[in-house]
């Protein structure tokens, strides 16, 4: 008997039990629908994290200070930023941008929402690569006279403007003090806690002088953050490096003693990233997988009831001259046929489920990639072949006499 009878015979013989073939597929159509759904909807999660970092700029490095190793001090400072800046010492810095960060209660007209207020330098806006709506950015002429003027966010706007308009040249409250609003950024979306769309921008001599009492040890007034952009990314290592030697050296940190700051760039945290979502979509993968071997075990338990059916109809083969080899053929051409229809139908419930995630959310777009779909149809395959070695050896091996006398 050759391959194309086999297959036929197989499909007929499925084809006889159509409920019990249907139900049987289940297993695998589930298994692989759920392979597909959860690795494209990581896959799409993945990348509109990546595209948010890239956003930020791929040769940004962020200085954090590090309280634990100050005895909660705060070690950065504004000689920090202005040392970094300065190209005699770090010559491969292009831009350095500061910020302070403070919660606070935003008010307008009875409308209030609780925020992050942050104070920013002038060229913050272009270190960070964030974009105004309309209106303007904070200015020179601003921080150096500590002007009470604000920047928005688009969802403070919705907050606390959701009916009046725009909110350019109207002011709005802060700790008790009115600041006027010249600006509203573009939508951002973002990563983690806070994301720009949800903070208020003021000069950061504004905030160090009315909303943030930080000092370091010296006295100085403190920042959070420092932002800091090297000229390309080819040159991050050498504005790495230098920054690590000049806030080494203002700090006066002894030769190995632990730096009391924290420097990570963009392509560290995308190679960070890049480690955990691999892990994630790997966990996903084999949470999903587990329903595809639910369908193998379902899958040889039904080849197993074939074979005690069709046991006279095995011996009648078998007298007639049907190699042992063909009755193992036919049974795992059975199986696999189950299996890869499995499959196939289960790609396509996939990619329809995953569509319909990905309409749910407007920032989340889910990557039905070949590599997965492959994936999938190749596990479906190799489950049905495997479970269902053991049904077609069973059938192979019955004798034709005893397969004759069974009733």
């Amino acid at each position: 008997m050759d391959l194309t009878e086999s297959f036929f015979t197989a499909f007929d013989s499925l084809r006889a039990n159509k409920m019990r073939a249907a139900l049987t597929m289940l297993g695998i159509i589930i298994g692989v629908a759920a392979v597909i759904t959860l690795l494209s909807v990581g896959n799409g999660v993945s990348n509109s994290i990546e595209g948010q970092i890239q956003g930020i700029g791929s040769n940004l490095i962020t200085i954090l200070a590090d309280l634990d190793k100050s005895g909660g001090y705060q070690t950065l400072g504004m000689g920090d930023v202005a040392a970094i800046a300065d190209p005699f010492y770090a010559p491969a810095v292009e831009e350095v941008a500061a910020e302070v960060r403070t919660t606070q209660q935003v008010l307008y007209r009875g409308r209030d929402t609780r925020v992050t207020v942050v104070g920013v330098t002038a060229n913050y806006l272009g270190v960070r690569n964030l974009d105004l709506a309309f209106g303007d950015w904070l200015s020179e002429q601003d921080t150096n006279t500590k002007a009470r003027v604000a920047v928005l966010g688009t969802h403070v706007v919705e907050d606390l403007f959701p009916d009046d308009g725009l909110p350019v040249g109207r002011a709005v409250r802060i700790k008790g003090i009115q600041y006027k609003v010249i600006g509203v950024l573009k939508e951002k979306g973002g990563i983690g806690f806070s994301s720009e769309d949800d903070q208020v921008f003021i000069p950061l001599t504004t905030a160090q002088s009315r909303l943030s009492p930080l000092r370091t040890r010296t006295g100085e007034r403190a920042v959070n953050i420092i932002y800091v952009q090297a000229w390309d990314e080819e040159r991050m290592d050498d504005a790495t490096e230098q920054i690590e030697s000049v806030l080494r050296e203002r700090h006066d940190i002894a030769y190995q003693a632990d730096d009391d700051f924290s420097i990570f760039s963009q392509t560290e945290l995308l190679d960070a990233f890049s480690v955990i979502s691999g892990t994630i979509n790997l966990f996903l993968g084999a949470i999903a997988g587990i329903s595809l071997l639910v369908g193998g075990i379902g899958i040889m338990n039904i080849m197993l009831v074939s074979v005690t059916e069709r046991t006279r109809e095995i011996g009648i083969r078998k007298a007639v001259g049907a190699l042992k080899r063909d009755i193992l053929i036919q049974f795992l051409i059975e199986s696999m046929t189950l299996s890869l229809i499995g499959g196939l139908m289960g790609i396509a419930l996939g990619s329809v489920a995953s569509r319909v995630i990905g309409n749910l959310s407007a920032d989340l777009t889910p990557v039905t990639d070949i590599g997965t779909v492959l994936m999938s149809f190749t596990f479906a395959a190799a489950v049905g072949l495997i479970f269902g070695i053991y049904p077609a050896w069973r059938a192979a091996s019955l004798r034709p006499i005893e397969a004759l006398r069974y009733e």
